[in-house]
């Protein structure tokens, strides 16, 4: 981490945004990622407290699940796309199995923290289910990975967070996946339990 300090170009951005960016780029191995990185205005402050607060973390895919910090957090991360109920609802609804997960999220939605890191169609459908007038999370951590929808989905979270009244932090581009946006979670984990890089 010293290394990726001296790589990085971090003076701008609060304590906990550095803790964020460099966790990021640890994850990549590439400092220049770093400035693809957005911050909304409360977007670490919320995350934080919906973290001392214990609040549910939802995961669109089991490897953003895994990725995320156990001995950190009280309990375990919530991830449906795995739920027997999951085919046969994409199927009926024909949409991917990531989309249709979500309409598990509902009854947890509200000031939640969630994690986005696979799914450019889920980040999609939760901005749609938002707007519709679904419950807040406290902070979207969104950082779909790929060459289809990915750029895209985050650069419509980017755009439409204001608007929404939602608190995110993205990787804008192509580049994500699981382990940058579980990263990035452990990073707000590790800054309220006091361990500082």
């Amino acid at each position: 981490f010293r290394q990726i300090r001296q790589l990085t170009a971090l003076d701008h951005l609060t304590k906990e945004q550095q803790q964020v960016v460099m966790r990021i780029v640890h994850s990549v191995g590439m400092p220049e990622v770093s400035e693809q990185v957005h911050f909304s205005r409360n977007a670490c402050a919320s995350g934080i407290e919906a973290i001392n607060a214990q609040a549910p973390i939802l995961c669109d895919v089991e490897m953003v699940r895994h990725g995320i910090t156990k001995r950190m957090i009280s309990q375990p991360p919530l991830c449906y796309l795995n739920d027997p109920r999951v085919p046969p609802l994409a199927k009926q609804k024909g949409e991917t199995r990531t989309m249709a997960a979500l309409d598990f999220w509902q009854q947890d939605l509200a000031n939640s923290i969630v994690l986005i890191g696979n799914a450019p169609t889920a980040l999609f459908r939760l901005l749609e289910m938002i707007a519709n007038g679904a419950p807040k999370p406290a902070l979207i951590i969104g950082m779909p990975v790929g060459v289809v929808g990915a750029a895209e989905s985050k650069q419509a979270l980017w755009d439409a967070h204001e608007a929404l009244g939602i608190e995110c932090i993205t990787l804008l581009g192509r580049q994500g996946g699981s382990a940058v946006t579980s990263a990035t979670l452990n990073a707000l984990l590790r800054c309220v339990n006091g361990e500082w890089y």
